[in-house]
């Protein structure tokens, strides 16, 4: 049954209601029509909470009304309920209840607050999934007398209105935003808006709104350099907006708390607070921060052990390789294909044998087959997700119909946890949970039903039905994969990757950034979404290296395994259908250059694993951002091309055909030196470290387990303007818990510039020693090697036994003041090497080869479109500037706004190349292109775009089927061809979607989803106008067309998707005789949709 404990925010949170629409949902939609009382009495409750003053929400009787009758969408699916209201002439304006500033208290250190609507709103607040320990945010502390932080400095409004909450915390002018969590686009998310909602997206872009994972968290750079934090602790779909100057606005059913974290003099110090709440990353075993080789698939245990072994012969280092989910028996989890994958164990062990772990797929979905072990024991024990008519809910992924496991309940969790302590015993030595948001195929929301049921444990919520909680499906599910490997083996650390998550996932498991493309923008992306989910609490992520979809050139692959090498989480990933992508394949240059960066990863390893350390113990993300160098620095603000490992600044060129130049690398104030490995190269990044900066390196190795503790440690050592260094070391065995109980090795080292013995005139030297050494573990006896940085890459070196003091004397003409001056003025030549070509200069097939190509850029008046002539003229990006919409969805090989010349899908035209001809209005500051592409049978497609004369608001685009050089033997005539113009536009809430329209018969039409293709023909055509609109983001995208160029127009909703196609009369044509479709788009507001069609 769920849950019918009153919400926070109106009290009402029963699902038991008898409306007459609500029979009219129909059986599924779950609710039954008994217990009808239960909403009069909640609503009673309600309103005698207004009355006596305990409610900080306003709910008036005169709200009541609604249009939509069963309330239970208010909460339950995102579906908004309209006040019909009663008071004549009343504006809506004058129904919106008023923002008010919320009730707080400081938790969990000095600081930090928790804010509520009201009094009773914090008795009856769902509890904490994001907190490590919920009953942080449930106790008050007592602050000490010296504190000086007593009350909050920044105090959120709260907003309620029929049962969303929407909260408001405005900052000083000049604030910048990150984080919020899994985004694509720029690194800053000032001026973003973004939904907090898991979703299966592959092929995202650039301006995609929600992604794999959801983090209701901002972090905020004062301009005063001082650091702010806001989480909105829920678990529901939430949208995110700091489209508002300084202001950041959460917006989400129900009601929920918010905490704020500072201000705090930096954004490290807001991190560490906030990892106080939510937890740090559970500390990995060494090896995964080697590099990781993944396909789908590898089809066979024989591929999977050649792939091995090239990487020892190549001597490429690498650690892991990863089976995608084909070595399972019919996709069925926990299983093992008989033939291709027969002897996992004997597999494990070979890979073992050379150095590498192996890393194994398991999916939520389970097969529903009755004689199945896993099936029938999760039917016996109850553990499946429930339908509302409370029968286990069937979905369709991989292997056909499936069951989902409840994670929210503790039973399920542990009979995951068996299961998955059986799996590892084959040799498993990590697990990657994927399709976990929980992805389902043949569904219009891509997830199961928001009706369905989670009986979770009082501890997370109770029963309750999916959108709860659908947020925190993937996290469970990587909590009971991390349970399940501790059950296998309680002594070693488990290793998870999971593609969805939640605020707090980091607790459990490691992430990738999701199915990404071969293409340079996604490249240019690995930085920044690495970054941010760093600043919202996951530091150990990654992409996948070259791209999951698509081809890589030479040229890219290269360049992405320079950047991908110094990330986190380093990982090559390919999907089935496109050419291998090991980096062997692309030949000898591409090869060397991966080598390269892979050797600069292992040597940096000691350095990288100190930084897990911290981030473990600390929060502070593994890889930052340029501006926590120096937060005040606006110019650093937005860099997102370089990022910080600690003191060491990564400098990474993520555009094709450029070098990164160490002239043009912006750097934060200070001494930073420049030097390498002996390994520079334009395809791999500059490397800088700090001035007052140590880190530690070793000597390359194939993987880390070939790493001895005797082996030399090399310090490479930057000093400051006085001559001075420090930094530390992080040690321990690197698969055990034993660092818990203390035995772990932290080394603080320091350099300091220091006069010579007596004797010797105006010399220096540099004394390096330890001065502290923390935690029980003995100190290997092992050499210890030095290389102090001076400037224009030149070096000294030095060597002697760890534990001792080292000596290294400084040339006599040399000394600090002089140092400094050459750094500060060094002026290095750049590369003479040449990048890699992106020709490919290895076998390929035609069907794989990737043309030399670059987007045209469009500026029409509001609008920026992103074109790709080489690829059917498509449309793949059409932004609306002022509002910040993007409203197509789809990648470059498919979707977003293509046409085809016939009836069929994707028949002649989407593909063809197109040549194009980039003119300038008349109207300042607006493009336009002229395209044709040759579609066969003497036949052109012909588009042209452009703005409506002064008009800035519309693009304009003129499509038609043209005969060029159709024989005479056929009269002149081709063949018969439809011109079918196929715009793809996102859909981010299917229950806040909609498309209008008034017919040409002279009805008013509203078509809401649902599976399948609606044909709009004669008089039930749009009058000349239709309307895709977007509810959630309250606005709409209208396109108007000339009727009698339309034949037949139609919707098809599909998986984050609504197509509205125009299509032309199906003929032939000729010179005289061409097809056309004029037609124009432009973006309106919801109430100016509403006044303009009835």
């Amino acid at each position: 049954m769920l849950n019918t404990r009153p919400p926070a925010s109106t009290a009402i949170r029963s699902s038991r209601l008898n409306t007459s629409e609500q029979a009219r949902e129909g059986p599924g939609d779950g609710f039954s029509a008994s217990r009808p009382s239960t909403f009069a009495k909640l609503l009673q409750r309600n309103i005698s909470l207004l009355a006596s003053g305990n409610s900080g929400i306003s709910f008036w009787p005169e709200q009541i009304p609604v249009k939509h009758g069963c309330m239970r969408r208010q909460f339950c699916s995102s579906r908004y309920i309209c006040a019909t209201g009663s008071g004549a002439g009343k504006k809506e304006s004058d129904l919106m209840p008023p923002a008010k500033k919320m009730l707080w208290a400081p938790i969990i250190q000095e600081g930090v607050f928790r804010f509520d609507a009201s009094e009773g709103v914090k008795k009856q607040a769902w509890p904490s999934v994001s907190f490590a320990d919920g009953q942080h945010r449930e106790s008050p502390i007592t602050l000490k007398a010296e504190a000086h932080v007593r009350e909050p400095l920044y105090i959120p409004q709260c907003r309620t209105e029929n049962g969303t909450q929407t909260i408001t915390v405005k900052l000083p002018a000049g604030t910048s935003f990150y984080g919020t969590g899994e985004v694509s686009g720029p690194l800053e998310r000032t001026g973003k808006r973004v939904f907090a909602w898991n979703t299966d997206a592959w092929g995202y872009g650039p301006s995609t709104t929600a992604l794999y994972q959801s983090h209701p968290w901002v972090l905020a750079v004062l301009p005063d350099g001082t650091a702010f934090g806001v989480l909105a602790d829920t678990t529901r779909r939430a949208e995110i907006d700091t489209r508002k100057e300084s202001t950041i606005r959460f917006v989400a059913s129900g009601s929920y708390p918010v905490v704020t974290f500072g201000p705090f003099p930096s954004p490290e110090a807001v991190l560490t607070a906030l990892s106080k709440a939510t937890g740090t990353l559970a500390m990995p075993p060494k090896w995964t921060l080697g590099y990781q080789q993944c396909r789908w698939s590898y089809e066979t245990a024989d591929r999977v052990a050649e792939i091995a072994t090239t990487f020892r012969e190549k001597k490429i280092p690498c650690d892991v390789i990863w089976m995608d989910i084909d070595y399972m028996n019919g996709w069925r989890c926990f299983t093992f294909d008989p033939e291709r994958f027969p002897e996992p164990a004997k597999l494990s062990d070979l890979l073992h044998e050379k150095g590498f772990k192996g890393v194994w797929m398991l999916d939520p979905g389970i097969k529903q087959e009755p004689g199945w072990s896993v099936y029938d024991s999760g039917t016996a024990e109850d553990v499946w997700v429930l339908q509302a008519n409370k029968k286990p809910y069937v979905g369709e992924v991989w292997p056909g119909p499936c069951c989902f496991p409840d994670y929210t309940q503790a039973k399920t969790r542990k009979w995951w946890g068996r299961l998955v302590k059986d799996f590892v015993k084959v040799g498993v030595d990590g697990i990657w949970n994927d399709m976990n948001e929980p992805a389902v195929f043949k569904s219009l929301s891509k997830t199961m039903p928001d009706t369905n049921i989670h009986r979770g444990d009082e501890d997370l919520g109770g029963s309750q039905n999916h959108q709860h909680y659908h947020n925190v499906y993937g996290m469970l599910m990587a909590r009971s994969t991390y349970e399940g490997m501790l059950l296998a083996d309680p002594e070693k650390r488990p290793f998870v990757l999971t593609r969805a998550g939640h605020l707090g996932s980091q607790r459990y498991a490691a992430t990738w950034t999701g199915d990404n493309l071969s293409s340079w923008v996604h490249l240019e992306m690995s930085i920044p979404m690495s970054l941010n989910l760093g600043l919202s609490g996951q530091p150990f992520s990654g992409p996948d290296i070259g791209g999951f979809g698509g081809n890589a050139t030479p040229h890219m692959f290269a360049r992405w395994m320079g950047i991908g090498a110094m990330l986190p989480f380093s990982r090559g990933h390919s999907e089935k259908g496109t050419m291998d992508h090991e980096p062997w394949e692309f030949g000898k240059e591409c090869e060397d250059v991966c080598r390269q960066a892979l050797s600069r990863r292992y040597r940096i390893l000691p350095h990288l694993y100190t930084l897990f350390y911290k981030a473990h113990t600390t929060g502070v993300p593994i890889m930052s951002p340029l501006f926590f160098a120096d937060p005040k620095d606006e110019k650093l603000r937005k860099v997102e091309d370089s990022f910080l490992l600690g003191p060491l600044l990564v400098a990474a060129c993520t555009k094709a055909g450029k070098k990164p130049d160490p002239k043009k690398t912006v750097l934060p104030s200070g001494l930073w030196q420049l030097f390498d490995f002996d390994d520079s190269h334009p395809d791999l990044p500059l490397l800088f470290l700090k001035g007052g900066s140590i880190i530690p390196t070793c000597q390359v190795s194939q993987y880390t387990g070939e790493v001895s503790e005797n082996d030399p440690i090399a310090l490479i050592i930057a000093l400051d303007e006085e001559g001075k260094a420090e930094g530390t070391l992080y040690e321990d065995d690197g698969d055990s818990f034993e660092y818990q109980k203390g035995q772990f090795l932290l080394t603080h080292y320091s350099a300091d510039l220091v006069p010579r013995s007596t004797g010797a005139s105006n010399g220096k030297k540099v004394v390096i020693k330890i001065t502290r050494s923390d935690g029980s573990l003995s100190r290997p006896k092992r050499p210890l090697k030095v290389r102090i940085l001076l400037a224009n890459k030149a070096q000294l070196e030095g060597e002697g036994v760890d534990g001792e003091e080292v000596t290294v004397n400084l040339p006599s003409r040399f000394d600090m003041a002089q140092i400094t001056t050459l750094i500060q003025q060094q002026d290095l030549p750049k590369e003479d090497d040449e990048n890699i070509p992106d020709e490919a200069d290895y076998e390929i097939s035609e069907s794989l080869a990737v043309p030399s190509t670059s987007l045209l850029d469009l500026k029409i008046g509001d609008w920026s479109l992103k074109v790709a002539p080489w690829v059917g003229g498509r449309i793949v990006s059409m932004i609306h500037e002022p509002t910040g919409t993007e409203w197509l969805e789809g990648r470059l090989e498919q979707g977003a706004y293509e046409e085809y010349s016939g009836v069929e899908y994707r028949s002649p035209g989407c593909v063809e190349q197109y040549d194009a001809k980039k003119e300038q209005s008349e109207r300042e500051g607006t493009d336009g292109v002229i395209m044709e592409g040759d579609v066969g049978g003497g036949l052109v497609m012909c588009r042209q775009i452009g703005g409506k004369g002064a008009d800035s608001k519309i693009v304009q685009i003129s499509s038609s089927i043209e005969a060029r050089s159709v024989g005479a033997g056929s009269g002149g005539f081709s063949r018969l061809v439809c011109l079918r113009v196929h715009p793809s536009f996102k859909v981010a809430n299917y229950d806040l979607a909609v498309v209008k329209f008034t017919a040409i018969s002279g009805e008013a039409r509203e078509i809401v989803p649902k599976p399948g293709d609606i044909f709009l023909t004669a008089d039930d055509r749009p009058n000349g106008e239709w309307a895709f609109l977007d509810k959630e983001n309250g606005l709409a995208i209208v396109n108007r067309f000339k009727p009698e160029q339309v034949l037949t127009c139609v919707i098809h909703w599909s998986a984050g998707i609504c197509n509205l196609e125009l299509w032309s009369e199906e003929r032939p044509v000729s010179k005289e005789t061409p097809l056309q479709i004029c037609h124009e788009y432009e973006t309106v507001s919801e109430p100016e949709l509403l006044q303009s069609q009835p």
